[in-house]
């Protein structure tokens, strides 16, 4: 029985296990969504941008480790994809984006909505080429694949209109597609030298990311032996959250005192799994002992003592019976006491009722909060309390994922997803809806900011459509928040941040969500319980205070007093 081309493409994805394809249909698309519609075994989720295709493919191979599949259509169809497509490059996840091109015989005369594919997707992705005759397959997709699970990120295959409906000769291979792509062990010298370095050492911090997740409880024996307080990355946070008496939080902007401490205090450093991007936390004198898959990952954030490249779990197994600890916890528990101080007074300021809680809280919310609004650390708070301990979080970039850092703990099963290294905005709600199309019976939030939101507005149909139940939490200031906050640090009059916001909770309304406004600090504890209770997609537009501060884990006072001459600029420019 003869096939096409698009089917053969459509038949391989589906035995490979690809349970959905994410795109906006187009002419150069057709052959491959037919032979989607005819094949039963993929769901095929049409969005309302394709920018939110490829943001909801990429958190899929994040959650999976499989393959996601998006799809773009001629020129701009395509060109939507890209901000997806960089981010699950970012993010290492593993992604085929089959895009539409114009006739063959028209590529090169700027034929209409022509664009050059291979010239535009050079930089992105991992593997990116155009199909021109039907003879090159199933070997042009086996590439592009296994590209996609090797280098761990998008790969571009470019279909012409006239190709994708083109049979096949009888006998055609099936494609087979290599997914295990395992790092080399780890050299018996770089062991010993690890191991000489961090028994040398007085007061070991370690500093974990996503990469050592898979290692959870070896990376806490490691600490222990060592007596070594435990920063974890944002990425690292489902590995490490959750009854972990090592760990002093995150460090960075996003961070706390704690493991500013740890970090800046240590003689040696130990990494595990982790690219921490932030060269200002790290420690400035300091011997640095890097464990990573990649040996490309080594020493391009911090100079690197003794490099050690292979997987974390095998290389921790193998480290741990070398070290011969100590006593000496002085290092650990000034750590750790400063990270619990931290956290004490933050969870003062997510109590609904602290503005009434004393003195201080009276004083603070005078200046910051005068009108007694909902602040944002009270929202993230209440979404902690009551989310399931399975439940998928995905953050907006900006202060959504400040709050989330610090109040929302990833216990039990929890997963976290964001835009955690390109840092785009917009990427909560189709990371979200990737993540649910996966197991609509799971509890997936996501924690969006206004101004992320309205970015990829439409797309919150797309969770009505397709039975999608997300639970959408927006944190409602009417402001770009993380920008306005770098402006007043700076000293500069917030300019260009406001939002005029409509009632989010109508407009998620008049596209089929359920939803509610939330105006009042007392309706928090009421509000959660009832979203995660909906059988379908549920929208919270939670006002919250514009006005809010995420002080920095290590304050300088010229941070401070540019926050100062900013608000007196403010101030005076509304007097005229």
């Amino acid at each position: 029985m003869s096939t096409t081309v698009a089917q053969h493409i459509v038949t391989a994805l589906a035995e490979h296990g690809v349970g959905h394809v994410w795109g906006v249909v187009g002419d150069a698309l057709n052959p491959l969504t037919d032979a989607i519609r005819t094949d039963d075994r993929i769901e095929w989720i049409g969005v309302r941008h394709e920018e939110a295709a490829a943001f909801a493919v990429s958190a899929q191979a994040q959650l999976t480790g499989r393959i996601g599949v998006c799809m773009g259509t001629v020129g701009p169809g395509s060109l939507h994809l890209i901000n997806g497509l960089y981010d699950a490059k970012k993010s290492h996840a593993p992604v085929l984006a089959i895009c539409g091109q114009v006739p063959s015989a028209e590529i090169g005369t700027e034929y209409f909505q022509e664009v050059n594919n291979d010239r535009v997707f050079e930089d992105v992705a991992v593997w990116n080429q155009t199909l021109s005759s039907a003879d090159q397959l199933p070997q042009m997709l086996e590439a592009a694949v296994g590209a996609a699970y090797e280098f761990r990120g998008p790969a571009v295959l470019t279909i012409p209109g006239d190709i994708g409906g083109l049979e096949l000769p009888d006998g055609v291979a099936a494609p087979h597609f290599v997914t295990a792509y395992a790092p080399g062990n780890a050299t018996e010298d770089s062991l010993a030298a690890a191991a000489a370095a961090l028994n040398d050492a007085d007061k070991v911090t370690m500093l974990v990311g996503q990469g050592a997740a898979g290692a959870r409880e070896l990376a806490i024996a490691v600490a222990e032996r060592l007596q070594a307080p435990m920063v974890v990355t944002i990425k690292g946070k489902p590995g490490f959250d959750g009854d972990n008496p090592m760990q002093v939080g995150q460090a960075g902007l996003l961070g706390n005192p704690g493991a500013v401490k740890a970090l800046k205090d240590a003689d040696a450093l130990l990494m595990v799994g982790t690219d921490f991007p932030y060269r200002d936390f790290y420690p400035d004198d300091a011997v640095v002992v890097q464990i990573d898959a990649r040996s490309g990952h080594i020493g391009r954030r911090t100079s690197v003592d003794v490099p050690v490249v292979g997987d974390s779990r095998e290389v921790l197994e193998a480290l741990l019976p070398r070290l011969t600890g100590g006593d000496a916890s002085k290092h650990l528990d000034a750590c750790r006491d400063t990270y619990s101080e931290w956290q004490e007074r933050q969870a003062h300021i997510a109590d609904p009722d602290y503005e009434e809680s004393g003195i201080v809280a009276k004083v603070r919310s005078t200046f910051d909060n005068p009108d007694d609004r909902i602040r944002p650390e009270a929202v993230a708070a209440a979404v902690d309390r009551h989310a399931p301990d399975d439940a998928i979080f995905t953050s907006d970039t900006g202060m959504s994922t400040t709050w989330m850092a610090r109040f929302v703990e990833m216990r039990g099963d929890r997963e976290l997803l964001g835009s955690f290294n390109l840092g785009s905005m917009a990427n909560a709600l189709p990371q979200a809806l990737g993540a649910q199309a996966l197991d609509r019976d799971r509890a997936v939030v996501s924690m969006s900011g206004d101004g992320g939101l309205m970015m990829l507005l439409g797309d919150l149909r797309t969770a009505v459509t397709y039975s999608l139940p997300v639970v959408v939490v927006v944190f409602d200031n009417s402001s770009l928040g993380m920008v306005q906050l770098e402006q007043q640090e700076g000293g500069l009059a917030s300019f260009g941040t406001d939002l005029d916001n409509p009632d989010l909770a109508a407009v998620a309304s008049a596209m089929g969500l359920a939803s509610r406004r939330v105006e009042d600090p007392d309706d928090l504890d009421g509000a959660m319980p009832w979203a995660f209770d909906q059988d379908g997609p549920v929208l919270l537009d939670v006002v919250t205070n514009p006005d809010e501060i995420a002080v920095p884990p290590n304050p300088k006072v010229s941070q401070a007093w540019g926050y100062a001459v900013a608000k007196l600029t403010e101030t005076l420019e509304s007097r005229k």
